[in-house]
């Protein structure tokens, strides 16, 4: 049985991964920042919990060392762009520090590494060929314009350099807006469901930036079809639907969805100091090596969000 770590189990997309790999036979390990007050998610006796602060280099490789994994699936950053623009040294620290120890702990640790597979995101592109209405590829430009941003980027020429120096084995998925949150309400999409469900007026941000939505679901299938893939290795892999929506197209269909009649307020929100307009991308790799594209059509995937944000509301009405 190979044993695969992964890592941001207690975000979004780490948590669903790690309950899919379980199902998908693996033997899973975790890694957590251990935080007095916050409690791991229920994955049941299959799943093996390690606590590190991937900042702390001698703790990530002495548990690197112990578990001798065959995979790492490397999701865990600080991630909310705005966080990122007062919080530089700590989001810097956390995602590019965090990733050079636990690639350079695999590479000295576990002499039958198979592959790491790391978290890029679309947020990388910045203000580039999207603006003027192109799909990005893998080899469209990176102009990142966030802290958050850089340090995703950082990572990408660091893992870019380890494969290129030592053949290190690994694999970036840079996926685009991905939605279906279960726990966090902070989100357009998952912001916009919750405060359409209670009524009243909505506060949303700019109305025509283009983002290109992929469901939770068809972004952990990318990972699933990433891992133990010899086609992915040395590889960075888009993940996105190839289509794009304004943000008031967006918010549009899920008042559809959800029956809300009220106003929507634009401009409620803070603006970026830098923000890309349009963030489109072209699927073609994915479909090629990994035999990947969206189960989910847009409206699909808001569905099965809004289901499950109108159960939580009930639930939390009646306890």
């Amino acid at each position: 049985m190979d044993k695969v770590l992964v890592t941001g189990t207690t975000g979004f997309i780490g948590n669903e991964l790690a309950q899919r790999l379980v199902e998908k036979g693996y033997e899973v390990h975790v890694l957590e920042r251990y935080m007095t007050g916050r409690y791991s998610f229920d994955r049941g006796a299959n799943v093996i919990t390690h606590y590190a602060t991937l900042t702390d280099y001698p703790a990530i490789r002495n548990i690197i060392r112990e578990v001798q994994p065959d995979y790492v699936a490397h999701l865990a950053a600080i991630s909310p762009v705005s966080f990122s623009y007062d919080h530089f040294i700590e989001v810097t620290e956390a995602n590019y520090l965090g990733t050079i120890n636990l690639a350079e702990a695999c590479y000295r640790e576990v002499p039958h590494f198979k592959q790491l597979v790391a978290a890029g995101t679309s947020e990388e592109y910045g203000m580039t060929l999207s603006d003027k209405g192109h799909k990005l590829t893998e080899e469209s430009p990176l102009h990142p314009n966030s802290p958050y941003a850089v340090s995703k980027v950082a990572c990408d020429l660091y893992l870019r350099y380890m494969h290129e120096a030592y053949n290190f084995p690994s694999t970036l998925l840079r996926a685009f807006n991905t939605y279906g949150r279960k726990h966090n309400s902070h989100f357009f999409v998952e912001r916009t469901i919750t405060q359409m469900l209670k009524g009243g007026k909505v506060y949303l941000g700019d109305k025509s930036t283009v983002r290109d939505w992929i469901y939770v679901d068809d972004h952990v299938d990318l990972y699933v079809k990433a891992l133990g893939n010899p086609k992915a290795v040395g590889q960075v892999i888009q993940g996105c639907s190839g289509k794009g929506y304004t943000t008031e197209e967006t918010a549009e269909i899920i008042a559809k969805l959800t029956g809300f009649k009220g106003d929507i307020v634009w401009n409620a929100t803070p603006k970026r100091p830098l923000d890309a307009r349009i963030l489109i991308g072209d699927n073609s790799k994915a479909k090629k090596l990994l035999g990947w594209e969206p189960r989910y059509t847009l409206e699909e995937g808001l569905k099965k969000t809004i289901d499950y944000w109108k159960k939580a509301k009930t639930a939390h009405a009646q306890s």
